[in-house]
């Protein structure tokens, strides 16, 4: 399983598109987003400037980017190519599969995030202590996993012909209904509440605890865990599905 997470990632890093989405792309709408707006720019009902809030919600953009867009297109891929099937031939189980794709993909996430951070650091003057730091890259490190899982099942659900349009339909709605792309205090009561409930908004939430000074809410880790488990669980079911078929 270790061979294949390390040719995995060799593979992301070769894919300049990927990288160029993945990375560069979230830094440069942070800067259009945040634009102007300096530290007393306050989002309101979140404590938080504009740019604190953005970087959060920008590097879990772009972690969301390189484990939901690389994972599921490339697994389709792979099936059609006949590389799954090869796969089969081996000693690795279908769990190893799964969990090889899901920590490669995190792994490749995480320049996403340091390049976000960097960005508001000299940009945007966005400043917090070490522990802060090193959390919120911890945070949204971890958890990418959830969304890495996630891409795995799309990429067993699909075709190569359709991934690409449920990806982007899942990725763009996860996005901009979990409030990554703007604050959730923006939308309608009926919009705030279902919002609260998707893993993306409780993903971007640990982030903003931690930049607060405070510790993620138990009902945002909990939720990402259980999307986990059920991501996670629904990627093994298709691939031994996937495996009885061929």
């Amino acid at each position: 399983m270790n061979s294949l997470i390390k040719l995995e990632i060799t593979r992301a890093l070769r894919n300049r598109k990927f990288l160029f989405f993945s990375v560069i792309y979230p830094s440069v709408l942070f800067v259009i987003i945040a634009g102007s707006q300096g530290g007393a720019d306050k989002v309101p009902e979140t404590g938080l400037s504009v740019p604190a809030f953005m970087m959060v919600s920008m590097a879990s953009f772009g972690a969301l980017t390189a484990v939901l867009m690389g994972n599921s297109e490339r697994i389709a891929k792979e099936r059609e190519s006949g590389w799954v099937r090869q796969l089969r031939l081996t000693s690795l189980p279908g769990r190893g599969y799964v969990l090889a794709k899901t920590a490669s993909a995190a792994v490749v996430s995480l320049p996403s995030i340091v390049v976000v951070f960097a960005v508001a650091a000299i940009f945007k003057d966005v400043r917090f202590d070490a522990w802060q730091w090193a959390a919120l890259t911890g945070a949204i490190w971890a958890g990418s996993l959830c969304f890495a899982a996630l891409g795995v099942a799309i990429g067993y659900l699909a075709t190569g012909d359709a991934v690409r349009p449920i990806t982007m339909i899942i990725y763009f709605g996860l996005s901009i209904l979990g409030g990554l792309w703007m604050p959730v205090t923006t939308f309608p009561h009926w919009l705030r509440e279902t919002a609260s409930w998707l893993p993306t908004h409780a993903y971007a939430a640990l982030g903003q605890a931690i930049e607060l000074g405070e510790a993620p809410h138990a009902k945002d880790v909990t939720l990402l865990v259980v999307y986990f488990l059920l991501f996670a669980g629904g990627a093994a079911w298709l691939y031994r599905k996937d495996t009885l078929k061929a």
